[in-house]
């Protein structure tokens, strides 16, 4: 895959929806965070086992470009000072962690601006672990929301739908990341799945593996019309193997810093 020519293709992607997604974004916003208001009902039915679906982040942890997505420098040593702290150096796009609107529009909501009824939300899972086993680059396609829909019934305004299709149980392996030419290769969301999801008026989509796109595309269109339309992504999740496809609440602990693109978050599920 050439990597320039793909970020080449972004940039220009991302200028060119820049006018349309600016209207889009606000009003997409405010539609999700009336979803999320009209799904509080949902939340309610919780036995209260709390599930962690976030990595620990360290400097081994996969990343996109493959730069360790944190460093640490020792500001205050125990020993000489009675405490300790360290500097940290972080990309906001490592372990697990939001892609907040702004991440791929010019002016769009940053992560410190997200509405906080949306960031807790009920949790519908869509597992794709069978297709992803035969295809490293396997997606979540509108068939496959449609066909939870069918087992599972409707999927709440407001909601997050997340895919599991097995690939956290490859952190800390190169298949992870790459195929053994170096090549992405990693289950994502299809965009006939999330324009789907968009028209439902679902807040959050996630993904147990490095990006809300396959590995293999080259134009990561689920970027560029989910996150410029109001909604954010998670990825990099945990877990997900032990969720319910459905009747879990989700409680994101976004970061709240100003001008952020995204960052590492704490996602823990309520079941």
């Amino acid at each position: 895959m050439c990597n320039a020519c793909v970020i080449e293709n972004v940039k220009q992607s991302m200028m060119s929806r820049r006018q349309l997604f600016s209207g889009a974004a606000a009003t997409g916003a405010a539609a999700i965070a009336a979803g999320a208001l009209a799904a509080r009902p949902a939340l309610a039915q919780a036995s209260g086992k709390v599930v962690d679906l976030t990595h620990v982040l360290d400097e081994n942890f996969p990343t996109f470009d493959g730069v360790p997505g944190i460093a640490y420098e020792e500001a205050v040593n125990f020993d000489s000072s009675g405490y300790q702290l360290w500097k940290l150096t972080i990309f906001e796009h490592s372990g697990t962690h939001i892609d907040a609107p702004l991440h791929f529009s010019k002016d769009g909501t940053s992560v410190a601006e997200l509405a906080p009824e949306t960031l807790i939300c009920p949790l519908c899972v869509i597992d794709i672990s069978a297709k992803a086993a035969e295809d490293a680059n396997a997606m979540v396609e509108a068939a496959d929301v449609e066909a939870w829909i069918a087992a599972h019934g409707e999927i709440p305004e407001g909601a997050c739908v997340a895919m599991h299709s097995g690939w956290a149980a490859k952190v800390g392996t190169p298949e992870f990341r790459n195929t053994p030419d170096g090549s992405f290769a990693f289950p994502g969301f299809g965009k006939s799945a999330t324009d789907l999801l968009a028209g439902m008026n679902v807040a959050a989509i996630g993904v147990d593996s490095l990006s809300l796109d396959p590995g293999n595309s080259a134009d990561f269109a689920v970027h560029n019309s989910w996150l410029p339309g109001g909604r954010y992504g998670i990825e990099n999740l945990a877990n997900l193997d032990q969720m319910p496809a459905t009747g879990a609440t989700l409680f994101v602990g976004a970061p709240k810093h100003a001008r952020g693109t995204g960052g590492p978050a704490r996602i823990l599920a309520v079941i």
